[in-house]
């Protein structure tokens, strides 16, 4: 929401003001010095710096990009980035009143930070950082200079403004799953009987790179094991694969496992298979803006705990988005570990959720689908949703 055009009004915003104002007053901050990739570039409207989005590291220290934003002061907002950024802001200037595209490590950045705050008045605010995203040296400088203020941890607040997507990031959101699910069954096809995992895998980074995706992992495996590693293992006939691969699109995540097969699926593959379906479907049954997350986590359990595949099946749902386990956290440290926060409160309208029913039979292998769906007032939209049966390999 943009406030309204006037003497220092700022009306760009890349965001949503007015709940994010309502965010930090309700988690008693007042200023935001946001440090993570993520944050920085939902709180700059899908900015990311290309020269810094594989690594971080550069000379003695690393990249550490800072948004600085004071609760209802949008005139008063600051962005600290590299030294070369300055580039990209003559080109696409950046929404902040202010730039320091001066920065080549953590301790000049965090020094311009203080300099920002001290300007605007905020010396001794209560300061919302994210202390899993600022470096020690950096903390060690902003607590030194700023002796009256409070740091607070932001990184629930923030995880909170991220969880209600707008229109334009569930397109990023569609759009990722759908390239990912179009390279995974591209590369079902085009294995065959000899084609290993590593080979498997180098192919649908190709076919999710030449699709416009940032390939970031892709677990995988053959016959009856469970190992999802890469390795010289090959496709044989009859065995299955399970393909399971996360790559981004403008930072928005596609996180999603289909199943293929070397020849034809036999009854038991069938079976098998359909018992992970009825688990998912399940759980789609109770996804509606409204429902408590918790209910349906306890629904699909509820579920497969009769199912004859129970006693090797497991069942995970999570939010997902800039990351791929953020809002709403539905489940405690299962298998990630954060606490499941929103069982209790009611999924909303635009919350993004990860599905996911994972089989490792005894003697047939690792079975697993996964599913990205958007919470909408009726019930859900699925995005990439295809291939959910068995894909056949060697088609190409």
């Amino acid at each position: 929401m943009n406030i309204a055009p006037g003497k220092n009004a700022v009306s760009n915003i890349p965001f949503d003001q007015a709940r994010v104002d309502r965010l930090m007053e309700e988690a008693g901050i007042d200023v935001l010095l946001a440090t993570s990739k993520h944050n920085t570039q939902y709180l700059l409207g899908g900015y990311k710096f290309i020269f810094f989005a594989a690594m971080d590291a550069i000379g003695h220290s690393r990249y550490l990009p800072i948004v600085v934003y004071e609760k209802g002061g949008p005139e008063h907002a600051a962005y600290i980035g590299n030294r070369m950024e300055g580039g990209e802001h003559q080109n696409n200037p950046f929404w902040t009143p202010t730039l320091h595209a001066a920065c080549w490590g953590t301790l000049d950045a965090a020094n311009l930070a203080v300099e920002h705050l001290q300007k605007i008045g905020k010396a001794g605010a209560r300061i919302g950082i994210e202390p899993g995203f600022l470096p020690s040296d950096a903390y060690t400088l902003i607590r030194k200079a700023l002796p009256e203020a409070k740091l607070i941890d932001a990184t629930d607040m923030l995880e909170r403004m991220r969880a209600i997507k707008t229109d334009a990031e569930l397109e990023k959101l569609r759009t990722a799953s759908e390239l990912i699910t179009d390279s995974m069954l591209a590369t079902i096809a085009w294995a065959r009987e000899g084609t290993t995992k590593a080979q498997m895998i180098e192919q649908i980074r190709r076919e999710e790179t030449n699709r416009g995706a940032h390939f970031e992992y892709c677990l995988l495996t053959l016959g009856s094991s469970h190992n999802r590693a890469a390795s010289p293992q090959a496709w044989k006939k009859g065995e299955v694969l399970s393909i399971d691969s996360g790559g981004n699109y403008h930072g928005y995540i596609g996180d999603l496992c289909r199943m293929g097969i070397l020849g034809e699926p036999d009854a038991e593959l069938e079976d098998l298979l359909a018992e992970v379906e009825t688990v998912q479907q399940a759980a789609f049954s109770k996804v509606k803006a409204g429902t408590l997350g918790g209910d349906m986590i306890s629904h699909a359990e509820g579920v497969l705990k009769k199912s004859k595949v129970a006693p090797y099946t497991d069942f995970f749902a999570h939010g997902m988005g800039l990351i791929t386990h953020e809002a709403p956290f539905l489940m405690t440290n299962h298998p990630v570990a954060y606490e499941g926060t929103y069982a209790d409160k009611p999924l909303e309208k635009n919350m993004v959720l990860s599905v996911e029913t994972t089989m490792l039979h005894p003697t047939r292998g690792f079975i697993k689908l996964e599913d990205t769906l958007a919470v909408t007032e009726t019930g859900y939209v699925m995005f990439g949703d295809r291939g959910r049966g068995w894909n056949r390999g060697g088609t190409l």
